[in-house]
């Protein structure tokens, strides 16, 4: 499903070159859940960026869904990441002035999808984050762990192919962030959505079929100790 070949990641300032990503081989199947882990500033996001094509390698290939992508132009790249790609942040990036049906709602108003399909992938959403009794709340009546929940719904209206969860429990307490695992979970398990996760905690990480960890750039070591 996504597949990084040799790909190296270089920032650079007038002075400076910095790399961030080194010599990264690493293959997704379709319907894995993968955690990545490491400390603070090892290249995690980056790598996710890369993967979600919101940037770019300085070397090697990027492969979605077995078409190489490194040679496609920026329309080109949203169209995939509309496409086939979802995303899940720490903050959760709702609009205040909106209700949860409106939140969800606007990914699709930029799609052009007719109302009454509209309604009907909404509805679904909420259904699947239990949230169907909140369509007309506003974010700031809402916990943290049902705001991130309204974030997901946001990510599923659109149908996604793959899930990509930076630090989606980051901001929540052990019980609600465990609330979002489960749900991703479910997501992994019942809809057969692939799922790359960022986090640092180890107890989430272990709910995954592998565990990546990054160490200055480079991945050291690969775990397959999913908790049953």
């Amino acid at each position: 499903m996504i597949k990084l070949s040799n790909i190296n990641k270089f920032y650079y300032t007038k002075d400076l070159k910095t790399q961030a990503l080194k010599d990264i081989n690493l293959h997704v199947e379709q319907g894995e859940f993968v955690s990545i882990m490491g400390p603070s500033g090892c290249g995690k996001s980056t790598l996710l960026s890369l993967m979600g094509l919101l940037d770019e390698a300085s070397e090697g290939h990027i492969s979605i869904g077995g078409q190489v992508v490194g040679e496609y132009n920026n329309v080109k790249y949203a169209d995939i990441r509309k496409d086939k790609i979802g995303f899940i942040f720490q903050s959760f990036n709702l609009i205040n002035e909106l209700n949860v049906y409106e939140n969800v709602e606007l990914p699709l108003l930029y799609r052009n999808i007719p109302k009454a399909e509209r309604k009907k992938r909404i509805e679904d959403a909420l259904e699947k984050v239990k949230l169907s009794t909140r369509a007309n709340h506003l974010p700031n009546q809402l916990s943290g762990g049902q705001q991130q929940r309204v974030a997901i719904a946001r990510t599923l209206v659109c149908q996604p192919e793959i899930i990509l969860a930076d630090e989606p429990t980051g901001n929540l307490d052990s019980e609600m962030g465990q609330e979002i695992m489960d749900i991703l979970m479910d997501l992994n398990k019942e809809s057969g959505i692939t799922i790359v996760m960022v986090t640092h905690d180890e107890t989430h990480a272990r709910y995954t079929e592998r565990v990546i960890k990054l160490f200055d750039g480079k991945i050291v070591n690969v775990t397959y100790d999913k908790v049953s």
